[in-house]
């Protein structure tokens, strides 16, 4: 596979990462009533959830495309359970408001589930038959 053909995979992949993240803060201010009317507040959300996320997923490799599949999905997981609760307390900076525990557990759980099917869908809707390498 080129180099270009990779490329264009992570550049796939991490438009779906942030896209899963928006979701999730998104479905948090819609499950509080409050989406009528989240202003700042969902970019105080989501910019310290985005950062927190390339700042552990950078490292940890989660954006290599190889990290949608098999073994590689630990990357993910493992920057997810990192990137919350640095993402709440960059929030409780921006917003000067205590970090709740629950809350970050919240966003481990629904992070977790949205990236995991994001990563599935990317792994065997968008890039089937790269799967089909194996055999």
């Amino acid at each position: 596979m080129g180099a270009k053909f990779m490329e264009r995979r992570k550049l796939i992949l991490i438009i779906g990462d942030t896209l899963v993240i928006l979701i999730v803060a998104v479905i948090g201010f819609a499950s509080h009533g409050t989406l009528g009317s989240p202003g700042g507040r969902l970019l105080a959300t989501l910019i310290p959830f985005l950062a927190a996320w390339f700042a552990t997923a950078i490292p940890l490799q989660a954006l290599d495309p190889q990290a949608t599949q098999g073994m590689g999905l630990w990357r993910p997981g493992w920057a997810v359970v990192l990137a919350a609760p640095l993402g709440a307390w960059l929030r409780g900076l921006w917003l000067q408001t205590p970090v709740l525990t629950t809350f970050v557990l919240v966003m481990v759980a629904f992070l977790l589930l949205g990236l995991l099917l994001w990563r599935l869908f990317y792994n065997y809707v968008i890039f089937p038959r790269l799967n089909d390498s194996h055999g």
